[in-house]
């Protein structure tokens, strides 16, 4: 495809995708009643009708609209190419991620099997109207969870990774022999130090960056009251563009909620709250299996955190209105994972009554609530919450779950992170890896949950204005890094795993800017 076809074919996309929205039904209106406006003038109707829209505000709201339509469509590709392609074009890639989804739904049929629980029921009415009351504090009284498991941990998601192979790859064929000291093994282009210079040039050291508490050119109390008055600039023109660019060196405390709404276009208008109070009654009318496994990972893992217990009633609301929003499976378009589907009870085989389960398409796994978690930190209001999450899940953190080649997929990530450590720390590396302390071990779940959970709220907070900012989770891979950096000295004392990780055991502390910073800009190349 040529440069003209493939930008023509986006526009076609993007229209499309607008044409049905709530957005396009309210600037045709304004359009109609504008025309009673005295300063519409017949022979410039067009212009007139383009000013108006301009001036009253429309015309950047649709900007930001197609400007998130960019950011979520499916890359350009050749006309001939099957859904399957655009979804991921590698097939082993593929292959991979359906015989992991066969095992996790087998995993959730077999415990629904086993504890005589269905997969979802009607309420009774009296349950409907317990359930309704205590909405906002379901934290006290959830159901007996001994019976339930996680159906499945990081770490198992690790094993399946680690096993990828490309079987027209061979890797005898490989440059020197650090390509083979790592677990992945599958061979992905991705950024080495040089190129994530160039990519990531607003965090060199010369730049004022919030995280960093001393700057040499600069007072930080200097830079932050300018860069808080620019900050404020952008809230006020609304420009989703703006924001992400000025969110790569940080977003103000005071400003980040509004930041981010910006940059996800998540506006929060009356259909959104009304979207959410139908998700409630959703939740309200029908049980599902699902709802234990989150209770469970709620209960196992934000409940036990200092920073996010408080929180609890917040995570059951968002996470269980999650998982019967029909609209993220329109991310199933991009992603390279397939909607898991169950039957209705008592018709298995007949395709007629197969349904989507659950009614969103993602099975929850251990740690899934930390993905929601730091945001509460941000937004009381539970729809705009909602809202907010539901953007980042279905631009960002399904990539974290899902076995893909995408640059910001789990599996790219790994290679990324092994790749970056072997190539400036390869004693340490090798030290570890002869000590049965591989590295990915200790950091994949660090990055499987973009280290939610691991990292102080407003360091974490940092990381993911970064995460917005550059539009990529490669910025996960270099901080996993550049902390096996910062803790060299102690891990080449190591002798074994255990100790490890103990070495990173806690992150709390951390400071995250200066680590990547000094890991990016000030390491001999």
């Amino acid at each position: 495809m040529d440069g003209g076809t493939e930008l023509s074919a986006s526009i076609s996309q993007i229209v499309q995708r607008l044409r049905g929205t709530h957005l396009h039904s309210q600037i045709e209106r304004q359009a109609k009643e504008c025309l009673h406006q005295p300063d519409i003038k017949l022979e410039s109707l067009k212009e007139d009708v383009r000013s108006f829209l301009k001036a009253s505000g429309w015309e950047r709201k649709l900007q930001n609209a197609v400007y998130r339509e960019l950011h979520i469509q499916l890359p350009p590709s050749h006309p001939a190419a099957p859904p399957e392609h655009l979804k991921e074009p590698l097939a082993y890639m593929r292959k991979a991620q359906a015989s992991w989804e066969k095992r996790v739904l087998k995993s959730l049929n077999s415990m629904s099997t086993e504890l005589g629980v269905p997969l979802a029921r009607m309420r009774p009415a009296a349950e409907q109207k317990e359930l309704a009351n205590k909405w906002n504090e379901m934290g006290t009284d959830e159901p007996d969870l001994t019976r339930f498991r996680p159906v499945y941990a990081p770490k198992d998601f690790l094993e399946v990774l680690i096993s990828l192979r490309n079987p027209n790859h061979d890797s005898s064929e490989d440059v020197g022999v650090r390509s083979h000291w790592g677990l992945i093994q599958v061979p992905l282009n991705v950024r080495d130090v040089p190129q994530l210079r160039q990519a990531y040039s607003e965090l060199n050291l010369t730049n004022g960056q919030l995280g960093i508490d001393d700057n040499a050119h600069i007072h930080p109390d200097l830079f932050e009251n300018e860069y808080i008055q620019v900050g404020k600039k952008v809230v006020a023109e609304q420009d989703s563009a703006a924001a992400q660019q000025y969110s790569r060196q940080g977003c103000p405390t005071g400003l980040r909620a509004e930041l981010w709404g910006l940059i996800l276009n998540s506006t929060n208008q009356p259909q959104d709250v009304m979207h959410y109070e139908q998700l409630k009654a959703g939740v309200i009318q029908h049980d599902l299996l699902v709802d234990n496994l989150i209770y469970k990972d709620v209960k196992l893992t934000a409940s036990n955190d200092d920073y996010y217990f408080v929180f609890e009633d917040f995570l059951y609301q968002v996470m269980l209105c999650f998982s019967r929003d029909t609209v993220v499976l329109e991310h199933f378009k991009y992603n390279s994972a397939t909607p898991p589907r169950s039957y209705i009870q008592g018709k298995a085989g007949d395709q007629e009554c197969e349904v989507v389960y659950p009614p969103n398409g993602v099975i929850p796994f251990h740690g899934f609530s930390m993905y929601v978690a730091p945001l509460c930190f941000l937004y009381n209001e539970p729809s705009k919450l909602y809202s907010v999450f539901r953007e980042m899940y279905i631009r960002y953190f399904f990539r974290l779950h899902s076995i893909s080649s995408s640059p910001s997929g789990i599996v790219s990530l790994c290679l990324q992170f092994e790749r970056l450590l072997q190539a400036h720390l390869p004693q340490l590396f090798y030290h570890l890896r002869q000590n049965g302390a591989q590295p990915l071990r200790i950091a994949f779940k660090w990055m499987v949950r973009a280290f939610s959970g691991y990292l102080s709220t407003d360091q974490l907070l940092l990381l993911w204005d970064r995460i917005l900012g550059y539009d990529s989770l490669e910025v996960v891979a270099v901080l996993a890094a550049a902390v096996f950096a910062f803790r060299a000295e102690n891990l080449m004392e190591v002798t074994s795993l255990a100790s490890a990780e103990a070495v990173l055991a806690d992150l709390s502390t951390l400071k995250v800017m200066p680590l990547i910073q000094i890991f990016l800009f000030a390491t001999a190349i």
